[in-house]
Protein backbone atom coordinates (compact mmCIF):
# COMPACT_ATOMS: atom_id res chain seq x y z
CA UNK A 1 0.00 0.00 0.00
CA UNK A 2 1.49 3.07 -1.11
CA UNK A 3 -1.12 6.21 0.41
CA UNK A 4 -0.24 10.09 -1.48
CA UNK A 5 -1.58 12.25 1.22
CA UNK A 6 -2.70 15.21 -0.79
CA UNK A 7 -3.05 18.70 1.45
CA UNK A 8 -3.69 22.11 0.85
CA UNK A 9 -0.70 23.80 1.89
CA UNK A 10 2.53 22.82 4.53
CA UNK A 11 1.07 26.07 6.37
CA UNK A 12 1.47 26.32 10.07
CA UNK A 13 -1.59 25.26 12.48
CA UNK A 14 -5.42 24.16 11.52
CA UNK A 15 -5.48 20.67 9.31
CA UNK A 16 -1.59 20.49 9.05
CA UNK A 17 -0.64 19.81 12.67
CA UNK A 18 -2.18 16.58 13.00
CA UNK A 19 -0.45 15.47 9.91
CA UNK A 20 2.58 13.54 11.24
CA UNK A 21 0.13 11.47 14.16
CA UNK A 22 -1.84 10.01 11.34
CA UNK A 23 1.09 9.73 8.79
CA UNK A 24 2.67 7.27 12.14
CA UNK A 25 -0.44 5.51 12.09
CA UNK A 26 -0.04 4.89 8.65
CA UNK A 27 3.15 3.61 8.82
CA UNK A 28 2.80 1.74 11.90
CA UNK A 29 -0.45 -0.38 9.58
CA UNK A 30 2.32 -1.31 6.60
CA UNK A 31 1.57 1.67 4.66
CA UNK A 32 4.46 3.94 2.95
CA UNK A 33 3.19 7.17 2.44
CA UNK A 34 4.09 10.44 0.27
CA UNK A 35 3.05 13.93 1.23
CA UNK A 36 2.25 16.26 -1.47
CA UNK A 37 1.51 19.57 -0.35
CA UNK A 38 -0.64 22.33 -3.16
CA UNK A 39 1.35 25.44 -1.93
CA UNK A 40 3.42 25.90 0.53
CA UNK A 41 2.54 29.41 2.39
CA UNK A 42 4.37 29.82 5.37
CA UNK A 43 6.25 26.36 5.67
CA UNK A 44 5.50 26.02 9.10
CA UNK A 45 4.46 22.47 9.22
CA UNK A 46 7.61 21.34 6.76
CA UNK A 47 9.79 20.17 9.36
CA UNK A 48 7.21 18.29 12.00
CA UNK A 49 6.20 16.38 8.57
CA UNK A 50 9.93 15.99 7.32
CA UNK A 51 10.86 14.96 11.07
CA UNK A 52 8.38 12.09 10.01
CA UNK A 53 10.93 10.83 7.62
CA UNK A 54 8.61 10.52 4.81
CA UNK A 55 9.01 12.46 1.58
CA UNK A 56 7.41 15.95 1.04
CA UNK A 57 6.60 17.31 -2.01
CA UNK A 58 5.71 21.25 -2.20
CA UNK A 59 4.31 22.41 -5.35
CA UNK A 60 5.55 26.25 -6.28
CA UNK A 61 2.32 27.73 -7.11
CA UNK A 62 -0.46 29.62 -5.61
CA UNK A 63 -4.16 29.10 -3.79
CA UNK A 64 -6.38 30.10 -6.99
CA UNK A 65 -4.30 28.21 -10.00
CA UNK A 66 -6.61 25.55 -9.50
CA UNK A 67 -5.43 24.34 -13.35
CA UNK A 68 -2.04 24.71 -12.88
CA UNK A 69 -2.34 22.94 -9.45
CA UNK A 70 -4.38 19.90 -10.65
CA UNK A 71 -1.66 19.18 -13.61
CA UNK A 72 0.96 19.37 -11.12
CA UNK A 73 -0.72 16.68 -9.01
CA UNK A 74 -2.08 14.99 -11.70
CA UNK A 75 1.64 14.25 -13.13
CA UNK A 76 2.48 13.39 -9.34
CA UNK A 77 0.16 10.26 -9.42
CA UNK A 78 1.17 9.10 -12.69
CA UNK A 79 4.85 8.98 -11.39
CA UNK A 80 4.36 7.97 -8.18
CA UNK A 81 2.00 5.61 -9.25
CA UNK A 82 -0.03 5.14 -5.31
CA UNK A 83 -2.69 2.60 -4.66
CA UNK A 84 -4.91 5.21 -2.71
CA UNK A 85 -5.05 8.76 -2.58
CA UNK A 86 -5.53 10.89 0.53
CA UNK A 87 -6.50 14.37 0.92
CA UNK A 88 -7.40 16.83 3.27
CA UNK A 89 -9.62 19.52 3.09
CA UNK A 90 -11.78 21.44 0.11
CA UNK A 91 -9.17 22.57 -2.39
CA UNK A 92 -7.05 19.03 -2.05
CA UNK A 93 -10.19 17.03 -1.78
CA UNK A 94 -11.90 18.04 -4.98
CA UNK A 95 -8.68 18.27 -7.45
CA UNK A 96 -7.24 14.68 -5.88
CA UNK A 97 -10.62 13.34 -6.58
CA UNK A 98 -10.76 14.27 -10.12
CA UNK A 99 -6.97 13.00 -10.62
CA UNK A 100 -8.40 9.73 -9.27
CA UNK A 101 -11.04 9.36 -11.45
CA UNK A 102 -8.43 10.04 -13.98
CA UNK A 103 -6.11 7.38 -12.63
CA UNK A 104 -8.09 5.08 -11.34
CA UNK A 105 -6.94 5.64 -8.04
CA UNK A 106 -9.20 4.97 -5.20
CA UNK A 107 -9.81 8.30 -2.72
CA UNK A 108 -9.84 8.12 0.86
CA UNK A 109 -10.98 12.07 1.93
CA UNK A 110 -10.74 13.99 5.28
CA UNK A 111 -13.37 16.46 6.22
CA UNK A 112 -12.01 19.10 8.91
CA UNK A 113 -13.97 22.36 8.81
CA UNK A 114 -17.61 23.25 9.72
CA UNK A 115 -17.97 25.75 7.62
CA UNK A 116 -17.90 25.48 4.08
CA UNK A 117 -18.35 28.29 1.28
CA UNK A 118 -21.63 28.05 -0.63
CA UNK A 119 -19.73 26.95 -3.58
CA UNK A 120 -17.58 24.67 -2.16
CA UNK A 121 -20.44 23.11 -0.38
CA UNK A 122 -22.01 22.16 -3.99
CA UNK A 123 -18.88 21.07 -5.42
CA UNK A 124 -18.31 18.74 -2.51
CA UNK A 125 -21.65 17.52 -2.98
CA UNK A 126 -21.66 16.84 -6.52
CA UNK A 127 -18.24 15.00 -6.14
CA UNK A 128 -19.13 12.86 -2.96
CA UNK A 129 -19.38 9.79 -4.80
CA UNK A 130 -15.68 9.46 -5.84
CA UNK A 131 -14.41 9.50 -2.35
CA UNK A 132 -13.95 6.15 -1.96
CA UNK A 133 -14.40 6.69 1.86
CA UNK A 134 -14.41 10.51 4.20
CA UNK A 135 -12.93 10.46 7.68
CA UNK A 136 -14.26 13.64 9.54
CA UNK A 137 -11.96 14.27 12.11
CA UNK A 138 -14.72 14.88 14.82
CA UNK A 139 -18.17 13.83 16.16
CA UNK A 140 -19.83 17.29 14.53
CA UNK A 141 -17.39 17.04 11.77
CA UNK A 142 -18.49 13.73 10.57
CA UNK A 143 -22.20 14.66 11.31
CA UNK A 144 -21.61 17.98 9.25
CA UNK A 145 -20.72 15.69 5.99
CA UNK A 146 -23.36 13.72 6.78
CA UNK A 147 -25.89 16.11 6.11
CA UNK A 148 -24.41 18.74 4.12
CA UNK A 149 -22.26 17.24 1.92
CA UNK A 150 -24.63 13.75 1.52
CA UNK A 151 -22.22 11.25 2.40
CA UNK A 152 -24.42 8.14 2.90
CA UNK A 153 -23.50 6.63 6.62
CA UNK A 154 -22.05 3.41 4.98
CA UNK A 155 -18.49 5.83 3.30
CA UNK A 156 -18.37 7.28 6.56
CA UNK A 157 -16.36 7.11 9.42
CA UNK A 158 -15.07 9.55 12.76
CA UNK A 159 -11.41 9.43 13.23
CA UNK A 160 -10.61 12.76 15.70
CA UNK A 161 -7.83 14.00 14.54
CA UNK A 162 -6.17 14.37 18.25
CA UNK A 163 -3.93 12.14 19.78
CA UNK A 164 -3.12 12.81 23.44
CA UNK A 165 0.48 12.86 24.89
CA UNK A 166 0.90 11.77 28.03
CA UNK A 167 4.51 13.53 27.65
CA UNK A 168 3.09 17.26 26.80
CA UNK A 169 4.07 19.67 28.87
CA UNK A 170 2.56 21.04 31.88
CA UNK A 171 0.80 24.18 32.92
CA UNK A 172 2.01 25.56 36.26
CA UNK A 173 -1.16 26.74 38.51
CA UNK A 174 -1.72 30.03 39.15
CA UNK A 175 -0.34 31.45 43.01
CA UNK A 176 -1.59 34.22 44.43
CA UNK A 177 0.10 37.44 43.55
CA UNK A 178 0.85 36.43 39.88
CA UNK A 179 -1.19 38.20 36.74
CA UNK A 180 -3.43 35.35 35.24
CA UNK A 181 -1.88 34.45 31.63
CA UNK A 182 -4.92 33.80 29.40
CA UNK A 183 -3.93 32.36 26.06
CA UNK A 184 -5.12 31.85 22.74
CA UNK A 185 -3.95 30.32 19.40
CA UNK A 186 -5.31 30.88 16.17
CA UNK A 187 -4.77 32.64 12.96
CA UNK A 188 -6.42 36.66 13.06
CA UNK A 189 -9.17 36.05 11.30
CA UNK A 190 -12.89 36.78 11.36
CA UNK A 191 -13.60 33.11 11.65
CA UNK A 192 -12.04 32.93 15.02
CA UNK A 193 -13.63 35.32 16.79
CA UNK A 194 -10.97 37.54 18.45
CA UNK A 195 -12.86 40.87 17.58
CA UNK A 196 -15.09 39.77 20.27
CA UNK A 197 -13.11 38.76 22.43
CA UNK A 198 -11.65 42.12 22.09
CA UNK A 199 -14.90 43.67 23.17
CA UNK A 200 -15.68 40.86 25.59
CA UNK A 201 -12.28 41.96 27.59
CA UNK A 202 -13.39 45.43 27.37
CA UNK A 203 -16.52 44.42 29.28
CA UNK A 204 -14.35 42.76 32.10
CA UNK A 205 -14.41 45.94 34.51
CA UNK A 206 -12.22 45.86 37.74
CA UNK A 207 -10.92 42.22 38.31
CA UNK A 208 -9.45 40.94 41.84
CA UNK A 209 -5.70 40.39 39.83
CA UNK A 210 -4.47 41.37 36.96
CA UNK A 211 -4.94 39.47 33.65
CA UNK A 212 -3.28 39.29 30.51
CA UNK A 213 -4.69 38.21 27.24
CA UNK A 214 -2.34 36.68 24.15
CA UNK A 215 -2.88 36.05 21.01
CA UNK A 216 -0.56 33.89 19.30
CA UNK A 217 -1.05 33.70 15.41
CA UNK A 218 -1.08 35.98 12.69
CA UNK A 219 -2.93 36.90 9.40
CA UNK A 220 -5.38 39.28 7.75
CA UNK A 221 -7.46 40.83 10.66
CA UNK A 222 -3.67 41.92 12.29
CA UNK A 223 -4.26 45.46 12.19
CA UNK A 224 -8.28 45.64 12.64
CA UNK A 225 -7.51 44.04 15.75
CA UNK A 226 -4.54 46.27 16.62
CA UNK A 227 -7.33 49.24 15.74
CA UNK A 228 -9.94 47.63 17.95
CA UNK A 229 -7.94 47.22 20.80
CA UNK A 230 -6.58 50.94 20.55
CA UNK A 231 -10.55 52.32 20.49
CA UNK A 232 -11.38 49.98 23.21
CA UNK A 233 -8.94 50.96 25.69
CA UNK A 234 -7.36 47.38 26.54
CA UNK A 235 -4.21 47.98 25.29
CA UNK A 236 -2.89 46.77 29.13
CA UNK A 237 -4.92 43.32 28.83
CA UNK A 238 -4.84 42.34 25.34
CA UNK A 239 -1.64 41.77 23.15
CA UNK A 240 -0.40 40.02 19.81
CA UNK A 241 3.05 39.16 19.90
CA UNK A 242 2.44 37.14 16.95
CA UNK A 243 2.82 33.40 15.79
CA UNK A 244 4.46 31.07 18.59
CA UNK A 245 7.04 28.66 17.26
CA UNK A 246 6.70 26.26 20.36
CA UNK A 247 2.65 26.11 21.13
CA UNK A 248 3.04 23.03 23.74
CA UNK A 249 5.68 25.04 26.20
CA UNK A 250 3.99 28.27 25.69
CA UNK A 251 0.63 26.77 26.56
CA UNK A 252 2.39 25.48 29.68
CA UNK A 253 2.88 28.29 30.73
CA UNK A 254 -0.81 29.91 30.87
CA UNK A 255 -2.93 29.31 33.50
CA UNK A 256 -6.32 30.13 31.31
CA UNK A 257 -7.19 29.15 27.98
CA UNK A 258 -9.75 31.26 25.69
CA UNK A 259 -11.12 30.41 22.12
CA UNK A 260 -14.13 32.84 20.97
CA UNK A 261 -14.57 30.79 17.33
CA UNK A 262 -17.50 31.77 15.41
CA UNK A 263 -16.83 28.15 13.58
CA UNK A 264 -14.82 25.39 14.49
CA UNK A 265 -14.01 21.51 13.49
CA UNK A 266 -11.77 19.57 15.89
CA UNK A 267 -10.00 22.64 17.15
CA UNK A 268 -6.74 21.51 18.15
CA UNK A 269 -5.72 24.43 20.29
CA UNK A 270 -8.66 23.87 22.61
CA UNK A 271 -7.34 20.41 22.87
CA UNK A 272 -3.28 21.43 23.20
CA UNK A 273 -4.76 23.32 25.93
CA UNK A 274 -6.74 20.66 27.96
CA UNK A 275 -3.94 18.39 27.56
CA UNK A 276 -1.66 21.17 28.76
CA UNK A 277 -3.98 21.31 31.88
CA UNK A 278 -5.40 24.40 31.52
CA UNK A 279 -9.20 25.45 31.74
CA UNK A 280 -11.03 26.64 28.56
CA UNK A 281 -13.49 29.42 27.76
CA UNK A 282 -14.60 29.12 24.17
CA UNK A 283 -17.58 29.29 21.79
CA UNK A 284 -19.96 26.11 21.75
CA UNK A 285 -18.80 25.54 18.03
CA UNK A 286 -17.69 22.53 16.72
CA UNK A 287 -16.31 19.66 19.07
CA UNK A 288 -15.64 22.19 22.07
CA UNK A 289 -18.60 21.81 23.48
CA UNK A 290 -18.05 17.95 23.65
CA UNK A 291 -15.06 18.25 25.36
CA UNK A 292 -15.51 21.68 27.91
CA UNK A 293 -17.97 20.49 30.44
CA UNK A 294 -19.50 23.06 32.59
CA UNK A 295 -18.46 24.05 35.18
CA UNK A 296 -15.44 21.15 35.74
CA UNK A 297 -13.47 22.22 33.28
CA UNK A 298 -14.05 25.67 31.99
CA UNK A 299 -17.52 27.59 30.42
CA UNK A 300 -19.25 27.66 27.04
CA UNK A 301 -20.96 30.33 25.86
CA UNK A 302 -22.98 31.40 22.54
CA UNK A 303 -20.27 32.41 19.41
CA UNK A 304 -20.85 36.14 18.56
CA UNK A 305 -21.77 36.87 22.04
CA UNK A 306 -18.96 39.39 23.55
CA UNK A 307 -21.17 39.76 26.61
CA UNK A 308 -21.63 36.29 27.06
CA UNK A 309 -17.56 35.74 26.77
CA UNK A 310 -17.12 38.27 29.41
CA UNK A 311 -19.60 37.20 31.80
CA UNK A 312 -17.81 33.38 31.52
CA UNK A 313 -14.25 35.02 31.94
CA UNK A 314 -15.45 36.98 35.03
CA UNK A 315 -16.91 34.13 36.43
CA UNK A 316 -13.64 31.85 36.58
CA UNK A 317 -11.30 35.03 37.66
CA UNK A 318 -13.27 35.92 40.20
CA UNK A 319 -11.33 32.72 41.79
CA UNK A 320 -8.15 32.17 40.34
CA UNK A 321 -7.25 29.64 43.00
CA UNK A 322 -9.56 27.39 41.01
CA UNK A 323 -7.86 27.42 38.33
CA UNK A 324 -5.87 24.64 38.97
CA UNK A 325 -8.56 22.14 39.77
CA UNK A 326 -10.05 22.97 36.50
CA UNK A 327 -7.06 22.46 34.63
CA UNK A 328 -6.81 18.86 36.00
CA UNK A 329 -10.08 17.90 35.26
CA UNK A 330 -9.46 19.50 31.87
CA UNK A 331 -6.40 17.18 30.88
CA UNK A 332 -8.76 14.15 32.62
CA UNK A 333 -11.19 14.50 30.21
CA UNK A 334 -8.91 14.99 27.33
CA UNK A 335 -7.56 11.79 27.89
CA UNK A 336 -11.08 10.13 28.05
CA UNK A 337 -11.78 11.53 24.76
CA UNK A 338 -8.50 10.74 22.73
CA UNK A 339 -6.48 8.43 24.20
CA UNK A 340 -3.53 7.14 21.42
CA UNK A 341 -4.48 4.30 22.25
CA UNK A 342 -8.00 4.75 20.68
CA UNK A 343 -6.52 7.06 17.89
CA UNK A 344 -4.02 3.81 17.10
CA UNK A 345 -6.91 1.80 16.96
CA UNK A 346 -9.53 3.77 14.84
CA UNK A 347 -6.40 4.73 11.95
CA UNK A 348 -6.30 0.77 11.93
CA UNK A 349 -9.60 -0.09 11.27
CA UNK A 350 -9.60 2.58 8.28
CA UNK A 351 -6.49 0.98 6.84
CA UNK A 352 -8.08 -1.94 6.72
CA UNK A 353 -11.11 -1.03 4.72
CA UNK A 354 -8.87 0.69 2.54
CA UNK A 355 -7.10 -2.30 1.88
CA UNK A 356 -10.49 -3.70 0.65
CA UNK A 357 -10.93 -1.36 -2.19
Amino acid sequence: MHILYVINSVEGGGAALPVPSIIDVLRAEGAEVTVAALTRRDGRAIAPIEATGVRLIVRDGGTKDHRAAFAWLDEQVRALRPTHLWTSLTRATLLGQIAGLRRRVPVVSWQHAAFLKPANRRLLRLQQRLSRLWVGDSESVTQLTHDRIGVPWSRLVCWPIFRADRDAPQATPWVPGETVRIGSLGRLHPVKGYDVLVDAVAMLGELPVDVRFEVRGEGEERAALESRIAHAGVRSRIFLPGYVDAPREWLAGQHLYVQPSRSEGLCVGVHEAMQAGLPVVASAVGEIPHSVTDPETGRTVSPGDAAALAAALRGVLVAPERLGAMGEASRERLFERFSPERFAEIGGEIVARMRAF
